[in-house]
């Protein structure tokens, strides 16, 4: 009985919350923790510390425990005499130590593992960014599929409506066959054009589901008339500028140029010497039988520098160090591919909004002309002036144009997204700014 009504106060709760709807902001922190791609980018992030790590003990001393036990068991016999045996035992406990003096490679390779940390920070941050877009889109995709879905339903209802006054007034021969069978016509295109929409719908929520991990409910559109900004600044060579350099690509790609010029420094560093400073400490017991007399304790200690410099290695380094030199060439490339590539990005983004802020304005006035002459049109209708294809085909005028223009401000909203994401500047916060034109409330 308790459980039934524990069952029955969370199925209320859940009712009472069902008119509002996820918005974007709970389905990026849903996204966050549950997409796949950004989970890896993290513990790459933490791979790449943990190695920085280990590039820095390399510079350090190092402190190690060694022991070993012996038992040595011989016999003798000589002419004449009886066979005899003898054990001795030996025991050996010692701490090593070492520190490097002079090792160029490890210092290099310290620096390249700072670096390589840097990149994984970098690429996280690219990683988060992405995120804020895939989730973005995925969004905006539902709202635009639910509209369409909405606008053919409006249409099909307004067609139906139309169909049936085409039917009675045929019936008392006021109107002619021919507006009962384009009503019927027009009906069963909406209907067959519903279907398709309603699939895309699905196909749609399963994307948003894909990457929140959780089911897609309802999803409120944009509020009404919503004031969309331009881009601050409004000059597209600042945001070209700032794309190739501030770009998280172009940032790694930077500091993968440097890890190759430090990978030549490296490779050169293996011709050199290395010297090391060792020391010892041990102890060692050993004993003797059958004679006990024998027992022995000895310590040691000792401390010294190690040398070693390769002499030939068969062209190995020599030809590791061209092999350097073509690589770092190679990452120069990459870099200002990068850059292009960044600074293109910014360019269609930036384009993407002030093009896309025209197309509003004059979507919205499309609109109130839609339905002016849909208003117009009906009303000729009604007086014998219009006939009813007239009526159906501005019906769907109106419909297609205020589809088109939530799709309009929909790819604006992204398209700004895009370019803060250019330039490596999208944060949380620009996803706050995009939500608050959100309607959380499903009509």
């Amino acid at each position: 009985m308790q459980y039934k009504r524990l069952a029955l106060i969370i199925t209320l709760f859940l009712s009472s919350r069902a008119s509002w709807a996820m918005d974007l902001l709970q389905a990026y922190s849903a996204a966050a923790e549950y997409d796949a791609t950004f989970s890896a980018a993290r513990a790459s992030l933490q791979a790449a510390r943990e190695r920085s790590l280990q590039a820095d003990a390399l510079t350090r001393p190092s402190l190690g425990l060694g022991g070993g036990a012996t038992v040595v068991n011989s016999g003798s016999k000589t002419s004449g005499s009886a066979f005899s045996s003898s054990t001795d035992n030996s025991a050996r406990l010692s701490i090593d130590a070492s520190l490097p003096l002079y090792r160029p490679a490890n210092l290099v390779q310290q620096d390249q593992a700072k670096l390589a940390e840097q990149i994984a920070q970098t690429q996280f941050t690219q990683a988060r960014q992405d995120l804020v877009l895939r989730v973005a889109q995925a969004y905006f995709d539902v709202l635009t599929a639910q509209d369409a879905l909405t606008s053919i339903t409006a249409q099909k209802l307004a067609v139906t409506e139309q169909l049936a006054q085409a039917k009675r007034e045929f019936e008392v021969g006021t109107k002619t066959i021919v507006d009962t069978t384009e009503a019927q016509a027009r009906f069963d295109q909406i209907t067959a054009l519903e279907a398709v929409a309603q699939g895309d719908l699905l196909i749609k929520r399963s994307a948003l589901s894909l990457l929140t991990g959780r089911p897609t409910p309802p999803l409120g559109g944009l509020v009404e008339k919503p004031s969309l900004g331009e881009p601050n600044p409004p000059v597209l060579e600042r945001w070209t500028a700032a794309a190739e350099t501030e770009n998280p690509a172009v940032i790694s790609s930077s500091l993968s140029a440097q890890i190759a010029r430090l990978e030549i420094d490296r490779n050169k560093a293996a011709n050199k010497p290395v010297v090391d400073l060792v020391s010892s400490l041990g102890v060692t017991h050993s004993s003797a039988s059958p004679i006990p007399s024998t027992n022995l304790t000895g310590r040691s200690a000792s401390i010294g520098v190690q040398f070693s410099m390769p002499l030939y290695t068969g062209g190995a380094n020599s030809a590791r160090i061209r092999e350097a030199i073509a690589l770092e060439e190679k990452s120069r490339s990459d870099l200002q591919t990068a850059k292009r590539t960044a600074s293109q990005g910014a360019r269609s983004a930036f384009l993407g909004v002030t093009y896309g802020l025209a197309q509003v304005k004059a979507l919205e006035a499309a609109e109130i002309s839609a339905n002016n002459q849909l208003n117009a049109t009906r009303l000729g209708y009604q007086v014998g002036v219009r006939i009813n294809l007239e009526v159906l085909n501005s019906q769907q005028q109106l419909a297609n144009t205020r589809k088109d223009l939530a799709k309009a401000r929909y790819d604006t909203l992204l398209s700004g997204l895009k370019l803060k994401s250019a330039t490596g500047e999208l944060t949380e916060e620009d996803l706050k700014i995009v939500n608050a034109y959100l309607d959380r409330t499903v009509k």
